[in-house]
């Protein structure tokens, strides 16, 4: 018999900026997007960074035109939870790589914007079970992590650091969405469904994928359960918590 998982902890929620980096549109919206609206009810401020456009993510259209069709998607999907603000850093799909230069573009956008909070996607190896993870969230989420420390040292990417832009080390925590390491959560109960309808607002790319009777409601509702189940609530998101402090 397994052993269920642990109960998940709130997350602290006593922030007031927030950035959210992630590979493609519509990573946010499989399963954070709720939370996302959560903090923005809040009055908290939360701004998107989405490293590609996503262009090789539809097999029926060439990488042109899906680029111009999933930004346009993922600006209405965030405007649905809240957040004004959309940069795509144009970086190639399907091939991202960690290394210095994903850190540097990702390190640009940390100092441009001052979070306390930075989010990013599972870069976990698997989902917990044996599906693998997809290569671009594995090198986004391992280049945020090192990202946000580069951010705060001035003689790391120094030429950054003109037109009055500064160093940034006032990020408290990388929260990773949906990792099978996940050890706190976000209550989504009130907030579930404008989560499901910014997934919803991703119709072409939904539809590119092919996937027959798939319903954006029961599939995010699935998992928002069983981390609602883990906060003693209705409907939750889950995050792993990587503190940004020196020696945590």
């Amino acid at each position: 018999m397994s052993t269920p998982p642990p109960p998940l902890e709130p997350v602290d929620e006593t922030w007031d900026r927030a950035l959210c980096v992630v590979a493609h549109p519509d990573d946010l919206e499989f399963g954070s997007a709720a939370a996302v609206a959560r903090w923005t009810g809040q009055g908290k401020t939360v701004g998107y960074c989405m490293v590609t456009s996503g262009e090789a993510g539809i097999d029926g259209l060439e990488p042109r035109e899906c680029r111009r069709v999933r930004e346009a998607e993922q600006i209405s999907s965030a405007a649905l939870v809240g957040v004004p603000e959309v940069t795509f850093l144009g970086l190639p799909d399907g091939v991202l790589e960690y290394g210095v230069g994903l850190r540097e573009a990702i390190a640009l956008e940390v100092r441009r914007f001052r979070p306390d909070i930075v989010v990013t996607g599972n870069f976990r190896e698997t989902w917990g079970g044996r599906n693998l993870n997809q290569a671009d969230h594995i090198a986004v989420g391992r280049a945020v992590v090192d990202a946000v420390r580069d951010a705060g040292n001035r003689w790391v990417f120094p030429d950054q650091l003109t037109a009055g832009l500064e160093p940034w080390g006032g990020v408290r925590e990388v929260w990773a969405a949906g990792s099978p390491q996940s050890t706190h959560g976000v209550d989504t109960t009130d907030t579930f469904d404008a989560g499901v309808a910014s997934l919803e607002a991703h119709a072409a790319y939904i539809d590119g994928l092919g996937w027959e009777h798939f319903d954006p409601r029961e599939f995010l509702e699935g998992f928002a359960r069983q981390a609602g189940q883990r906060m003693g609530v209705a409907l939750a998101a889950s995050f792993e918590v990587f503190p940004m402090g020196f020696g945590e």
